[in-house]
């Protein structure tokens, strides 16, 4: 029996008070070094004192800020076994209406970025012959809907990164999975909603992508959907 993967070192990019503070709590509690990449870092100083991280502030979209958080990344942690991408910006509204830069800035941040951050971190697992890459994606990587046509174009996009990745990184050793939170994740502080566990808890979501993260290479999972009983499909 292949032996589960065991990261030390891991970097989350698009951290805010959600789903990245729970994966970081997750992690930590594993062991995994951290560093913490955000476009405001102010906000993550109680999360990393919890989990001891790194903050780096980073714009994922500009390509000469990820480089330099990668750099910062082979300082403060060395060789990197994880990567998780969890940035994202939703942008609704009728398309005749629709800011084409703000469509713009919206597929740079849900796909683009997701894109440069892969190839950095590609570029120090492949050498090694191991590490996992965690992309999370949304109800809108699997259908378009109703005045969220950057949304799904952006996850879409993601979603065919993913994929993309996986094939060509598989077989040298590099795990890529895509989560689709296909559900609306409960804020800070909030109930588990009504009906019971309409939403999804993020410390549950967390549990779930660290089992992906450390699954044996002999069953890697690419894709996962997780969804609340309430979500149709």
């Amino acid at each position: 029996m292949d032996e589960p993967f065991a990261p030390k070192t891991g970097l989350i990019v698009g951290v805010g008070p959600g789903l990245s503070a729970a994966l970081a709590r997750r992690l930590s509690r594993a062991g995994v070094r951290l560093v913490l990449a955000a476009r405001e870092i102010g906000k993550l100083e109680e999360l990393c004192a919890e989990t001891g991280a790194e903050a780096v502030t980073c714009d994922a979209t500009d390509r000469e800020m990820v480089e330099a958080l990668f750099r910062t990344v082979d300082d403060h942690l060395g060789p990197l076994d994880l990567c998780v991408y969890n940035a994202g910006l939703r942008l609704r509204g009728p398309v005749p209406e629709l800011d084409p830069a703000a469509v713009e800035r919206a597929l740079a941040v849900n796909a683009f970025g997701a894109f440069l951050v892969a190839q950095q971190a590609v570029r120090r697992m492949l050498p090694r012959g191991r590490g996992c890459l965690l992309f999370t994606g949304a109800t809108a990587s699997l259908e378009g809907r109703a005045h969220s046509a950057p949304f799904a174009m952006g996850k879409f996009a993601l979603r065919g990164l993913a994929q993309a990745l996986a094939r060509e990184l598989h077989p040298q050793g590099v795990h890529v999975v895509h989560l689709v939170i296909d559900g609306r994740i409960r804020r800070p502080g909030e109930g588990p909603g009504e009906p019971p566990d309409s939403t999804l808890d993020p410390a549950d979501v967390a549990e779930t992508a660290w089992h992906l993260v450390s699954q044996p290479r002999s069953a890697w999972s690419d894709e996962i959907v997780l969804r609340p009983w309430v979500e149709p499909f």
